[in-house]
């Protein structure tokens, strides 16, 4: 783009087609050390990553909407061991972003942002979670503590993107303290401080354990992947997974045996010897992984394929960990709670 040639895009084009944040987002990530060019490839790219980060908040505050931190928030120690990986990453993510600002390197500071938007949360934690907040009872400790890790969270993320994405960061602040268009704005989130990084308890080998289970993570996909390529399974909560691995790696996913489906997002995860594998990982070696047809039927209400669906007969088309959420929202319901 070039003012002499002609080909120009004037600043009340792009907030007419895409909004003022898009705009500042794109200011923001210029490096203006070197030459700046604007496209509307580049505009489009930028409005791609703004959506990204906005429908990362929107899911967030959606599973917050019964969440009172007075009440619900538990401490650090209560926990999940995935929610306090994810304070962690949030601490690092302030301690980044800040100085980026601090040096004026804005382009460094919105790529933090954008990444752990939609890498760190989107593509990683929620994914994950999606299961525990979709269906626990609302008072289950798993779905108080992924709350409370998300509260933290947004409230740390609306501060951070503020100074780029005046109008979604005030938007955002707002719906987190439930504030309705009729209410008078009471506190604005301009009027905020940045956050510090959250004071944590040094949690020893927690960051290397989820580095580790992560990549073990990726590899499960690529068998998933591998197995859906050849139509033998749909969707990944129809799969069971077997993995085989040397004894360092052994250890750690027996350690989280009982949480490994849901971080492979399958319906069944087993630890054992595995004949003729789907797939064996070159990036971690030892670790093979068979792939198969979970046992069992699907469950209507969380997907998952087990061999307990039809338990009770009271609800023949759900599994027993559906029967026992429904029944505790029930006795909640008639409690008045």
């Amino acid at each position: 783009m070039s003012k002499s040639l002609g080909n120009v895009i004037a600043p009340q084009e792009v907030i007419r087609q895409h909004g003022g944040d898009v705009l500042r987002l794109w200011v923001a990530t210029v490096d203006f050390l070197e030459d700046m060019r604007l496209s509307q490839e580049i505009l489009a790219r930028n409005a791609d990553a703004y959506r990204k980060i906005r429908n990362t908040c929107r899911f967030i505050l959606g599973n917050l909407f019964d969440f009172e931190p007075a009440r619900h928030a538990l401490p650090y120690d209560r926990l999940e061991e995935i929610d306090r990986w994810l304070l962690h990453q949030l601490g690092q993510l302030v301690a980044r972003v800040r100085e980026s600002y601090e040096r004026y390197e804005f382009h460094l500071a919105t790529q933090a942002i954008h990444r752990f938007s939609t890498v760190t949360l989107s593509a990683l934690y929620l994914d994950i979670l999606k299961d525990c907040l979709y269906t626990s009872p609302p008072d289950a400790r798993a779905r108080r503590s992924a709350q409370t890790a998300m509260h933290a969270v947004v409230g740390a993320l609306t501060r951070l993107m503020a100074p780029v994405l005046c109008f979604t960061a005030e938007e955002v602040w707002q719906s987190l303290h439930r504030r309705r268009d009729s209410d008078p704005i009471e506190s604005s989130v301009h009027a905020q401080e940045f956050p510090a990084p959250p004071d944590l308890p040094e949690e020893a080998g927690l960051l290397g354990r989820w580095e580790r289970l992560l990549s073990v993570r990726e590899e499960v996909l690529k068998a998933l992947e591998m197995v859906r390529a050849a139509g033998i399974l749909g969707n990944s909560l129809e799969a069971r997974v077997t993995l085989q691995a040397g004894a360092e790696d052994a250890a750690l996913l027996e350690r989280h045996a009982p949480f490994l489906r849901f971080l492979f997002i399958v319906s069944r995860a087993d630890l054992g010897p595995v004949g003729a594998p789907t797939y064996a990982s070159d990036r971690l070696p030892g670790l093979r992984i068979a792939v198969e047809r979970a046992p069992g039927l699907k469950c209507e209400r969380c997907w998952n394929v087990t061999q307990d669906v039809g338990g009770d007969p009271a609800f023949p088309t759900l599994c027993a960990r559906c029967v026992a959420a429904v029944q505790a929202i029930t006795a909640a319901r008639g409690a008045g709670v």
